[in-house]
């Protein structure tokens, strides 16, 4: 009995996480433990949304007087919150939709829904406001959510939150495409010839290679979901872990470039404000604040499971992670506020200013997003973080790309520096480099 109990509550996490085709069984027991908790979570818009349910066992169903209740997520929270004290039977008869299910296939429309909102599947038979249980058979089922696609027919598994995203996918997997082909060889090419930016092109290449990783694992994910609802949930598992990867590698790297000029900058003479030597407190900040974002990012993944990468910051994990980036935009901007305001030199006051601009982007554009996204409807505020922050980000990258592979920049500050950049190649370079 307590292995059906698991598999029935895993059956339902499942569904609600990985797609909107749900497979498993109603079970009588599970339902009456956990009353309040949703079997699906869906948006459904438009006025031909549909829930269809295929059950295998009709005999049993009519005989538990197996329902399923449809409630808007407005009014289930306004219920639960309800200073009056209902029953369970009472919290149940105020559905907005109920189906009974009495047939092998049956479908019920929602309708007439003014704009996309959320709305919860509710499990319900005879027994699960009942103090006395008997043991019986499960029901086998299948449920398909669907809202109407563009021209009205019920076949789009997409939510109102998702619609849109498998289409952004695909364009921002062609942009990478277009991009790899007109700029990859050039690029690899500069990298090869071991100039003074080697180490940093090197590992922005790699947190690039990483972002169009997780791009096109989420278009595979999302093109299989668009057929069955349900999609690879295994190239959605490798789309988030390319994805922290590739934060991690970007984290690390703008931590050591701004931490090698500040700490540089306080034990260096004036005139070799750029040197780093990789001491152990900035190679031990950088550890630290890795480390914490990593934590904080697979912390994140356990309390959302939905595969999109960016989450909607209801959770701990996400407030903290959002938190901690505000801080490093700060701490890094007012690190390098402190070299800006004291450089002569016009040609570095700007490399540090674009620099600047590119750290407070990729840091900032998560919190900032996450906070102008309160203002819109639920439906709307997955793809504002989703979109925004993938194009922010891609931004950013665009910046520090055009400032290191720069020869009116980074050529420039490197050679009239006669030192070393932070995370370069020290050795074996005069003050004239050649790409």
């Amino acid at each position: 009995m307590r292995w059906r109990l698991l598999w029935a509550l895993c059956a339902c996490c499942w569904g609600c996480a990985w797609g909107k085709t749900l497979r498993g069984g109603f079970v009588s027991a599970a339902a009456r433990l956990q009353p309040w908790r949703p079997l699906a979570r869906f948006q459904f818009h438009g006025d031909h949304a549909v829930l269809c349910v295929r059950i295998n066992n009709v005999a049993v169903a009519v005989t538990k007087e197996a329902r399923l209740h449809l409630f808007q997520a407005q009014e289930w929270l306004k219920l639960q919150n309800s200073i009056q004290d209902h029953s369970c039977t009472e919290k149940f008869s105020k559905a907005q939709l109920t189906m009974t299910v009495n047939h092998t296939e049956q479908n019920l429309t929602v309708s007439q829904i003014p704009y996309p909102e959320t709305w919860y599947v509710f499990y319900v038979d005879k027994f699960t406001c009942e103090e006395n249980y008997s043991e019986t058979e499960d029901i086998q089922f299948e449920m398909v959510l669907l809202n109407p696609d563009a021209e009205g027919n019920p076949l789009d598994h997409f939510s109102a939150g998702e619609s849109g995203l498998h289409e952004f996918f695909f364009l921002l997997v062609l942009a990478y495409f277009v991009t790899a082909c007109i700029y990859a060889q050039s690029l690899w090419q500069t990298i090869k010839k071991r100039g003074p930016m080697h180490t940093v092109l090197k590992v922005l290449s790699v947190a690039l290679l990483l972002q169009a990783g997780s791009a096109f694992a989420n278009y595979l994910h999302f093109s299989s979901y668009s057929k069955d609802g349900i999609g690879a949930p295994f190239m959605g598992t490798v789309a988030e872990l390319c994805d922290i990867v590739s934060q991690i590698q970007m984290l690390y790297l703008l931590l050591s470039l701004c931490m090698g000029w500040t700490i540089g900058r306080m034990k260096k003479s004036h005139s070799r404000p750029l040197q780093w030597d990789s001491t152990p407190a900035s190679t031990g900040i950088a550890v630290v604040v890795v480390v914490t974002q990593s934590l904080l990012l697979i912390w994140e993944q356990f309390e959302d499971t939905n595969h999109h990468s960016y989450h909607s910051h209801h959770g701990l994990a996400s407030g903290l992670l959002i938190g901690l980036r505000v801080c490093l935009a700060l701490s890094l901007a007012a690190g390098l506020y402190q070299i800006i305001t004291v450089e002569r030199s016009t040609l570095k006051r700007e490399f540090y200013i674009t620099f600047a601009k590119a750290c407070i982007l990729w840091f900032l554009c998560h919190p900032c997003l996450a906070t102008v996204s309160v203002i819109f409807r639920e439906y709307q505020r997955e793809k504002i973080i989703t979109i925004g922050v993938i194009l922010c980000q891609c931004i950013s990258m665009v910046i520090l790309y055009r400032l290191f592979l720069s020869h009116s920049l980074y050529w420039e500050v490197s050679s009239l520096s006669s030192v070393t950049l932070p995370l370069t190649v020290s050795s074996g370079h005069k003050n004239r480099h050649h790409f």
